[in-house]
């Protein structure tokens, strides 16, 4: 009880230390303001791995801290790099602890979710040893049990790195208040994560009509400078909250070992496959494209086979307003699925990842990849363009 009332204590300095930034309630209301801080917390879960890396910045070892996401984490709308939520949390911690060297890596990319997340942890995420990782997949992911599957997947990739990583699960929110909140937050209490919501925080003050969307929203999604201030605000007042009751080096626990996961251990152990890496068995009509790094056909019937090895197969595919096709995926004798090329929106295309087959047996599977007579209506072509090929349930 009295660590219980200690760690509330101490989350209540974190917020009263925000307050002396920029007011966010109409005259800085100070009752609003906490208020708006206190929703933000949605669970501090276990701090143990939080005070590990605060416990080492306090010593002045170095300390790398890394966030990951879609668009959002990657930057879109914010007006320079250094405006973004995770180099404004970075900038938290040089300036918390100086003596520190202080790393940051920033592995964002758009209109993407947890399930290529969970693919490229290891490319683009775990390579860089984080201490300390910011999870967003809060917009890009639906509210379903698939995507908080994919999200467990990275979160025991995360946990299980050697260095014990911290993980702090933030929630962002669409101009309507949406978010996939609700299916992650079953995945951050099962493994015991601080949960920050900006969406608890600032929903409720925009439905009030104390706050305006224009205010934090440009669009329907991507936040402004204030609003990602405000998403970093939110979890770096989480983090001075304990750092305020970090205890002596010498008294601080232990981590806990890895539960046994929750939904699904499937996407634990990925592997991702850049075109190009994998030689075809068969190809007739798809190039290579060095330059873009992906294969890519314009003449129907074009047949391409790979083969991946792998519980589940994902392949990644472009999807934009231009003159593109249809392709038909087949793994093994699996059903076939059919993925769209063409985009119906003209804000510029996507790279969209895909569930070819799963539930499969151990072992290499044949992908074949056909460009279909079929396509968008709308569509003036067939061209179609493979990106990569990923795996989930790889045998270690």
């Amino acid at each position: 009880m009295r660590s219980m009332q200690r760690r509330n204590s101490a989350l209540a300095v974190g917020l009263a230390f925000l307050l002396v930034a920029t007011p966010i309630a109409p005259g800085g209301d100070p009752a609003i303001e906490n208020e708006i801080f206190a929703r933000s917390l949605v669970s501090a879960g276990d701090t143990v791995r939080v005070q590990k890396v605060l416990a080492a910045a306090r010593r002045g070892d170095p300390v790398t801290v890394a966030v990951i996401g879609g668009s959002i984490t990657q930057g879109a709308l914010a007006s320079k790099p250094e405006n973004r939520y995770g180099e404004r949390i970075a900038r938290w911690w040089r300036e918390k602890f100086p003596r520190s060297k202080v790393g940051f890596a920033n592995a964002g990319i758009g209109a993407t979710g947890s399930d290529y997340g969970a693919q490229r942890a290891r490319r683009d995420l775990l390579r860089h040893h984080p201490d300390v990782v910011v999870v967003e997949y809060g917009v890009n992911d639906a509210n379903t049990r698939a995507c908080a599957e994919t999200l467990e997947g990275l979160v025991r990739q995360i946990l299980r790195e050697p260095q014990a990583p911290a993980i702090l699960l933030l929630f962002m929110m669409t101009d309507q208040g949406g978010n996939a909140q609700e299916w992650q937050s079953k995945v951050g209490r099962h493994y015991g994560l601080p949960m920050i919501s900006y969406r608890d925080a600032l929903w409720p003050e925009i439905q009030a009509g104390r706050m305006e969307r224009k205010e934090i929203f440009p669009d329907t999604v991507h936040p402004n400078d204030r609003g990602h201030e405000l998403a970093a605000r939110f979890v770096t007042g989480f983090l001075e909250g304990v750092a305020a009751a970090l205890p002596p080096n010498g008294s601080l626990p232990a981590p806990k070992p890895l539960p046994s996961p929750l939904f699904t251990d499937l996407f634990e152990n990925t592997r991702i496959h850049d075109a190009g890496d994998l030689p075809p068995l068969r190809n007739d009509g798809w190039t290579l494209d060095a330059k873009e790094k992906c294969w890519r056909a314009d003449r129907p019937g074009s047949m391409l086979e790979l083969e991946v090895e792998g519980r589940l197969v994902f392949v990644q595919s472009l999807r934009l307003h231009a003159a593109m096709g249809r392709a038909r995926i087949q793994v093994d004798d699996r059903p076939a699925v059919t993925l769209e090329g063409w985009f119906d929106q003209t804000w510029g295309g996507w790279r969209r990842t895909d569930i070819a087959a799963r539930d499969l047996p151990p072992g290499k599977h044949r992908v074949r990849i056909e460009l279909l007579e079929e396509k968008h209506p709308e569509s003036a072509g067939h061209e179609f363009k493979v990106y990569e090929l990923g795996a989930a349930g790889v045998e270690r």
